[in-house]
């Protein structure tokens, strides 16, 4: 794990400073969870690696006490653009699986799988005066098919920008039980420089089982929101954002093994333009 940690750290660094002197060609995330409007023009390829990382709670073998447990997980995604209005995105997702020394830990908020989407502009940025996208994604993993469904808003205020995702899914779990799951997504972003873009995020997740919801409504499926700062810097063709949240929802619980969202959530993607 401390090797993942100097490698996440140093990583983009070093690209960075092995391609400062390129031109820009990468088309970068001002906001991990949030998709902006702008996208790659026809052509144009990009590489994208995502970590998400947040403290939950386990148990540790033999013992049975209770012990801090860092659920990750890494996304790879290649972008493309089929033309300068309409992009491809290509994912291959990872989720480690615990150690030996921990029982009863969390499943990770994507398991190991594939995804596929498309990602649409009615019309060219800046030409309406709200932006607006259309996104659809397939997503096949070790636990269900995923159906989802996103518009993105975005509009230019200045050196501002808002931009919002309004997001669902349709689970279809393999062990027969179908959920529906709302995932937005809202975030300001400051522009000063082409290189440096601090911004703020929201983001929640609700998931609503058709079959037989649970009552009482455990943890686990209740809303969970997150809010935090982010920050964007871009070299040339390669680009780092990293967002910090804090959920701001079910204040007052306390973390039981198994439970996966932590108290907070960090999310790092690192962009290559190729």
């Amino acid at each position: 794990m401390r090797h993942l940690h100097a490698l996440a750290l140093g990583l983009p660094i070093t690209l960075a400073l092995l391609t400062t002197s390129e031109p820009a060609r990468a088309n970068p995330r001002p906001l991990p969870f949030t998709y902006q409007h702008e996208q790659l023009g026809k052509g144009e390829t990009e590489i994208e690696q995502f970590v998400d990382y947040t403290p939950t709670r386990a148990q540790a073998i033999p013992s049975g006490d209770l012990a801090w447990y860092g659920l990750t997980s890494f996304t790879t995604e290649v972008e493309h653009g089929i033309s300068d209005r309409l992009e491809l995105g290509l994912y291959l997702t990872l989720a480690p699986a615990a150690p030996a020394d921990f029982t009863t830990t969390p499943l990770p908020m994507n398991g190991n799988g594939l995804k596929q989407r498309l990602r649409y502009q009615l019309a060219p940025t800046g030409e309406w005066p709200v932006d607006v996208s259309l996104y659809g994604e397939l997503a096949e993993n070790e636990r269900e098919i995923e159906l989802e469904a996103k518009v993105i808003v975005q509009r230019r205020i200045g050196i501002a920008r808002v931009i919002a995702n309004v997001s669902a899914e349709r689970e279809f779990y393999f062990d027969g039980h179908h959920d529906i799951v709302l995932n937005p997504s809202a975030g300001l972003t400051f522009e000063p420089a082409a290189w440096i873009q601090p911004g703020l995020e929201y983001w929640l997740h609700a998931e609503f089982p058709e079959e037989n919801p649970p009552k009482p409504v455990p943890f686990g499926l209740k809303p969970h929101s997150y809010l935090g700062p982010a920050l964007l810097l871009q070299f040339g063709r390669v680009w780092w954002t990293n967002g910090f949240y804090f959920r701001v929802s079910n204040l007052n619980h306390t973390l039981e093994p198994g439970e996966p969202w932590g108290n907070v959530w960090l999310r790092s993607v690192i962009g290559i333009g190729l």
